[in-house]
């Protein structure tokens, strides 16, 4: 009887100790804060107008599951600014004010054994709110620098083998459920997480990414497909929901490795065809590349040159290019002045610059990037008279500090001499020449349960 129990409590102990080693559950969390002072940041100033200062904060609650051939994913966050509430009673609050929101909610099955997963092999289906991330987030990221981010209701389907990637992703929204119809509003209220500068979210999006690990770098290629749906407006202009979808596609390689010792370069470039949403042909392009130098274990340099197209006055076909779901606060200025919130027209952007890391320490890094800026297309005001092409310069320094692993500091301060030119794309009236922005960002990431 006693060698029964004995037996039958090494079984259960070790039953136990196989679904610890198989089930993993995580908890973690985080707590941002962004202290910023506004003096032009986004677009300038008119002469008179005062500086913006608040604090936002980013609250999330992630919890992980990974079990076998199953792995699923809850991120909730709250995002609001200090003394958006009343203090005593939440229940006043302006809904549309209500940062309160399920970021990621997915769930991913394997295809494989889990052994055949082991030996760096991968094929699973990942289905859900989810972010998408891709290469150095030109054209698909989480713009994790906004407070709320960016995330997508998606289905995505991975291969993995030997270095090389394939991922197929596919999206189609809806408003509600429906009794007949597919018909979609892109604006949905309460997440207005749509592609940069037209503020409307896709009815339906396809993406198929192909990269390959080199010796010392990546390559890949990306093609995406976003749909939105079809409009007419009525005598009073009022906009009127129509069967069918209007279709755009982009596509372009990416690269980035070593070169001898010292320098890392990192190239794209994607060509845009179709539709946009108003139902205009496209024939846009974009291309970049940048070159970074290690002079030593401290200190780096190097230039940079963005230029996406624009539209000239009077055309017919849309030439200005849309970078899609990137992260446009990693490329063209820390101030946003383009490609983010803040429009400036449709004559697209060269951005020649010049980067430098500074790594003082293994906790302390600073980042200084020095931009020139200019329309693409020519600049004409309302009597079609030329303007200079040139926007102006921004300099930026940024500096970031790990206090531990789970507490960093980042600052930074950036300043933007505006010209005429730039002040007529964004319709400033008796704009302020020069604008400045300074922030302090707090981040706190505990992990609770690993």
């Amino acid at each position: 009887m006693k060698k029964a129990l004995l037996l039958l409590g090494m079984s259960v102990a070790g039953m136990l100790a196989t679904t610890r080693t198989m089930a993993q559950f995580s908890l973690s969390g985080q707590l941002r804060t962004r202290t910023e002072l506004l003096d032009g940041q986004g677009t300038m100033l008119s002469k008179g107008e005062k500086p913006a200062f608040f604090t936002s904060q980013r609250t999330r609650l992630n919890a992980g599951y990974k079990g076998y051939r199953t792995q699923f994913f809850v991120a909730v966050q709250d995002v609001r600014v200090w003394g958006q509430d009343a203090s005593s009673n939440n229940r006043i609050t302006n809904p549309a004010l209500n940062g309160l929101m399920l970021h990621e909610a997915w769930g991913e099955i394997s295809l494989l054994d889990t052994n055949q997963t082991k030996l760096g092999k991968e094929f699973a289906l990942k289905i859900g709110r989810q972010e998408f991330l891709y290469d150095d987030s030109r054209v698909l990221g989480n713009l994790d620098w906004l407070q709320q981010a960016r995330r997508h209701d998606a289905a995505l389907l991975k291969y993995g083998n030997n270095g090389f990637t394939a991922h197929l992703g596919v999206a189609y929204n809806q408003n509600r459920e429906l009794k007949s119809g597919t018909l979609y509003d892109g604006v949905p209220a309460g997440y207005p997480a749509g592609t940069n500068g037209i503020g409307t979210m896709y009815k339906s999006l396809q993406f198929l990414y192909l990269g390959k690990k080199l010796k010392q770098g990546n390559a890949s290629f990306l093609v995406v497909k976003d749909d939105f749906q079809k409009y007419t407006l009525d005598t009073a202009g009022v906009k009127k929901l129509a069967n069918g979808v209007r279709s755009r596609v982009t596509f372009g390689p990416y690269l980035q490795t070593k070169i001898g010792k010292s320098w890392t370069v990192t190239a794209n470039a994607f060509y845009q065809v179709g539709k946009d949403k108003d139902g205009a042909s496209l024939s846009a392009y974009m291309y970049s590349v940048r070159g970074l130098y290690a002079m030593n274990r401290v200190f780096s340099i190097g230039p940079g040159f963005d230029y996406t197209s624009g539209t000239a006055s009077g055309s017919r076909k849309s030439h200005t290019f849309d970078p899609l779901y990137g992260t446009p606060h990693k490329f063209w200025g820390q101030m946003d002045y383009f490609y983010a919130a803040n429009a400036f027209g449709k004559g697209g952007l060269s951005d020649v610059y010049i980067s430098t890391t500074i790594k003082a320490s293994e906790k302390l890094s600073i980042n200084t990037d020095l931009h020139h800026f200019a329309s693409a297309a020519q600049v004409r005001v309302a009597d079609n008279q030329k303007l200079s092409s040139a926007f102006g310069e921004e300099l930026d320094i940024i500096a970031n500090y790990n206090l531990t692993k789970t507490i960093s500091f980042q600052g930074g301060y950036c300043t933007f001499i505006s010209t005429s030119s730039l002040a007529q794309v964004k319709g400033v009236k008796n704009p302020q020449k020069m604008s400045n922005w300074a922030y302090l960002m707090i981040n706190i990431k505990p992990e609770f349960l690993k």
